[in-house]
């Protein structure tokens, strides 16, 4: 069979799709992806098929901008008029061209990428969605259904007012159910599902094996994420001064497009990469501080690890309101948080290990869950 697996944002968009379609391709099946080419290019240096961005859709120029008042309406906005409107347009018929050409048995997609969700249901392709948000609540019928009705309408679609096509099949979840809010529970077909941590793909640095001078020093490892960090104007600077001065070993991404340069000099136990995978840097780390993207959170969650989170849009205040609500860490406000109130955050979290225990009972939660090799035979029926 052939499953086509596709995404309308960035690699926090993709990622959770990965471990599918591995399982998928290990099942003897066709695995191909459609998405944004930047983030394609990386999934074919994985050895996956890919199309590129059928939509058209090109990647803005990477831009560093200053950091934004968080504002959940702004939020709303983006989704209902570019995801839901613009982008779902052009995916809808980019996703249509590759199924003409490649001709998929199921089509898989991220909960977002709507416009492949409709293309499917348009060409009569069984389609399942893949969870990429960990709270929840983000997708909203009031929020996306009236301008998807509208684009539903020009493909010659009924209208979708309760999000059947996202909701009404398969869903996939790679999140711990308890981590959803309750206020927004899981559609009744859902299937949560445990990631595989997969081996890197490089040496890990000597600072995060045997090789560090001190090993039994805590480790912090500090991200801003993959699109987010060109938008988070000085908050590099402010929280790296707050945690540089404690007796602590810091490991910082920045991100491919952010030179390691901008914070400047630093002691020699803040060590500052572009990019490190996930599954080379948290096993070693004690806790994590990040702009609290769902891959990053859900991640931290996976190695029972604390978090400090300073959400600056999209997911994140879902996830940091789930955070404080679960015991799981502390919340600071991205534009207002002093070097000293992070620093200060730290020592709590550090002194108080109820918040590891919470972190770790979510850890065995998601140990429990089954791997994602158990979506197969699901997505197989269909």
């Amino acid at each position: 069979m052939r499953f086509l697996f596709t995404f309308a944002g960035g690699a926090g968009h993709a990622d959770p799709l990965v471990p599918v379609a591995r399982a998928v391709g290990l099942a003897g099946h066709a695995v191909a992806f459609s998405g944004r080419a930047s983030v394609t290019n990386d999934l074919a240096a994985r050895g996956f098929v890919v199309f590129g961005d059928a939509s058209a859709i090109a990647d803005p120029p990477p831009q560093r901008l200053p950091l934004a008042e968080l504002d959940p309406e702004r939020e709303d906005l983006v989704l209902r008029y570019g995801f839901a409107d613009r982008i779902a347009r052009a995916r809808a018929a980019g996703i249509a061209e590759v199924c003409s050409k490649w001709r998929p048995d199921v089509v898989v997609h991220d909960e977002v990428d709507f416009g492949a969700a409709i293309a499917a249901e348009r060409l009569g392709i069984p389609h399942a969605t893949v969870l990429v948000v960990a709270a929840g609540s983000f997708v909203r019928s009031e929020i996306v259904a009236e301008s998807l009705d509208v684009v539903r309408a020009d493909l010659g679609l009924a209208a979708d007012p309760d999000l059947v096509m996202l909701r009404g099949g398969l869903v996939l979840s790679p999140f711990p159910p308890s981590f959803r809010d309750p206020a927004f529970p899981l559609p009744a077909g859902t299937h949560s599902f445990r990631p595989d941590r997969l081996e890197p793909v490089i040496d890990a640095p000597a600072y995060l094996s045997s090789g560090n001078d001190r090993p039994d020093t805590p480790t912090v490892y500090f991200t801003l994420g993959t699109i987010f960090n060109l938008e988070s104007g000085d908050l590099f600077t402010r929280v790296l001064t707050g945690l540089r001065e404690l007796p602590i070993e810091v490991v910082v991404t920045v991100g491919r497009n952010v030179d390691t340069d901008e914070v400047g000099p630093q002691p020699v136990n803040v060590h500052i990469e572009r990019f490190i995978p996930q599954s080379m840097v948290l096993p070693y780390c004690d806790l994590v501080v990040s702009h609290g993207g769902s891959g990053s959170v859900v991640g931290a969650l996976a190695h029972g690890l604390p978090q400090v989170v300073l959400p600056m849009g999209a997911d994140q205040p879902l996830n940091a309101a789930r955070i404080e609500a679960l015991g799981l860490g502390r919340t600071l406000d991205a534009r207002r948080a002093t070097s000293e109130m992070v620093r200060s955050t730290v020592e709590s979290l550090f002194a108080h290990p109820g918040y590891a225990s919470a972190a770790q009972r979510v850890q065995s939660e998601i140990d429990a869950l089954p791997g994602p090799e158990s979506t197969v035979a699901r997505l197989e029926r269909m």
